[in-house]
């Protein structure tokens, strides 16, 4: 059984930096796009970051050049996210998402919390 593990999150004041990890466990294969997605309180789920198994990258608008995605060279199955630049909109619950391509199966995180104070 695939699980999703995510840790990092926190209270951080504007201007600061924050460094989100998420290890996906349980499956042989390596997921072929991992990716962070957050929901802010009365609002929809949308996308951060994604990163493909080769290295490529997309991003939300709201947070190019300020977020950086990658992948553990070592374990493919884990993702980071570094935040910088960190502003209060960024305030929301961040979750880790896998997709197996094999399978098309997604897999998600329980999610953590990323507060940012003005």
């Amino acid at each position: 059984q695939v699980q999703l593990v995510e840790s990092g999150g926190g209270l951080v004041q504007a201007g600061g930096s924050l460094r989100l990890s998420c290890a996906a466990s349980g499956s042989i294969f390596s997921m072929n796009v991992m990716g962070w997605y957050r929901q802010a309180p009365g609002k929809q789920r949308e996308l951060v970051a994604t990163i493909t198994i080769g290295g490529s990258t997309n991003y939300a608008d709201s947070v190019k050049g300020r977020f950086t995605i990658s992948r553990d060279n070592a374990n493919k199955n884990t993702v980071y996210l570094e935040m910088n630049s960190l502003k209060p909109e960024d305030t929301a619950v961040y979750n880790c998402n896998a997709h197996l391509l094999r399978t098309s199966t997604d897999y998600w995180g329980k999610g953590t919390l990323v507060t940012v104070s003005s």
